[in-house]
């Protein structure tokens, strides 16, 4: 009996709270219904109790109840028959939250989101601002610079993705790199290195592949080069130089290194002043240096010690053109009579343009002043003949005006 009352309490309580607010008028209507239950006196008989308990339990289900109070003028209530304990969950019971709050917020957790196949006005539709579609493929990296905050970064800091895009999966090397965990990293590692802050962009134009390196290989390879006692500086300037050098492994650094120092027969000191002024013979091709170590031994004929003194005063002379080094001894050594120990002394005349060499020398012949023995007087250096601008070639050494030396060149 305890348990049915406390259950229909509850159902009570629970009930006026939700329907206080909504419905007041039945509120007004409890006292005639409460007078109904008092007029109840007499108690049931064991073979009613059923039919009471329904009536009863009807009568509570519609707010029928009366108040602890009624007890006073001797009338039957169901609420003045529950023990303490029931009350005191009753009074619990009355201090819940508001049912109707509860309703609402739930019914506004319905609500469903906006479909995309819903129609709009056309205000609405003007106000909407559709970003371009990313191009799935592009054969330029100029597609995706707006949609790639790695790309927009890379060119502000000067790289030039048009020349990049030429080189072979360079293109997509990038678009698959973020710019704060794989890029800043390299970039403070070059900084450190000594790469310079507006050399930055142009060195990643030309070897964007950096960027796919470790860490910790590229400072391995950077204590490689100390080790072998190039200073900070130096290192400096031949990263520089030769961008690819830091691609290369220790070991074949450390190859390359011998290969020239026992291959001209020069000097530990030597072979690495050498690299230092032509970083790019330790990343470049072999084959056109050993071709061109021939050419000047077998075909120009100087003697071992001869090139190891041309090569290292002009280093270039290892990687130039076969043709052109051919044509241009060809012309000093044949047609300007100089012998080979003049050339030796002054190699610097193979990176000249030949057709520079001929004009000088064809207006000093026709003033006559031709004269390229040191032990003759009048003498001229080859230095001097092509090296010197016009002006000062013209006054100091032709002995005659530039426009004299224009002329000349029309008869020509």
């Amino acid at each position: 009996m305890a348990s049915w009352a406390r259950q229909v309490s509850r159902w009570c309580c629970l009930l006026q709270s939700a329907r206080a607010a909504e419905f007041p008028g039945r509120l007004s209507g409890r006292s005639s219904t409460t007078q109904a239950c008092r007029g109840f006196t007499p108690l049931p008989s064991r073979n009613d109790v059923l039919p009471w308990r329904w009536q009863a339990y009807r009568r509570v289900s519609v707010g029928s109840c009366s108040p602890s109070g009624s007890a006073k003028d001797g009338s039957f209530s169901p609420e003045s028959t529950l023990p303490s304990p029931v009350k005191q969950e009753q009074a619990k019971a009355e201090t819940l939250p508001d049912l109707n709050a509860k309703i609402l917020y739930e019914d506004w957790d319905d609500i469903p989101p906006s479909s995309a196949l819903e129609e709009i006005s056309e205000e609405e539709a003007v106000q909407i601002i559709a970003e371009p579609l990313l191009p799935l493929q592009s054969s330029t990296l100029r597609d995706y610079v707006d949609h790639s905050e790695t790309l927009a970064k890379l060119v502000h800091l000067g790289v030039d993705l048009s020349q990049v895009e030429k080189r072979q999966k360079a293109g997509q090397l990038l678009l698959t790199l973020d710019f704060e965990k794989d890029i800043r990293k390299i970039l403070l590692f070059l900084k450190d290195v000594g790469v310079e802050d507006n050399q930055l962009g142009p060195f990643l134009t030309k070897n964007p592949y950096i960027l796919a390196e470790d860490l910790e290989t590229l400072e391995t390879r950077v204590a490689y080069l100390k080790s072998k006692k190039f200073g900070k500086a130096e290192i400096a300037q031949m990263v520089s130089r030769a961008p690819y050098l830091l691609l290369f492994s220790v070991e074949r650094l450390d190859n390359r290194l011998g290969f020239f120092k026992n291959e001209l027969g020069l000097s530990v000191k030597k072979t690495k002043d050498l690299v230092i002024r032509l970083p790019r013979l330790l990343t470049g091709k072999l084959e056109p240096v050993k071709e061109n170590l021939q050419v000047c031994q077998i075909e120009l004929g100087f003697q071992r010690n001869e090139i190891q003194e041309i090569v290292f005063k002009t280093p270039k002379i290892l990687t130039a053109s076969k043709k052109r080094l051919k044509q241009t001894f060809d012309y000093l050594h044949n047609i300007m009579g100089i012998p080979h120990h003049v050339l030796t002394r002054f190699p610097q005349v193979f990176n000249s343009k030949l057709l520079r060499i001929k004009e000088r020398h064809m207006f000093l012949t026709f003033l006559g002043r031709a004269q390229y023995d040191p032990t003759q007087p009048s003498y001229i250096s080859l230095d001097q003949l092509v090296s010197l601008p016009d002006e000062v070639f013209c006054t100091e050494i032709a002995k005659a005006s530039i426009q004299d030396f224009e002329k000349f060149l029309k008869t020509l």
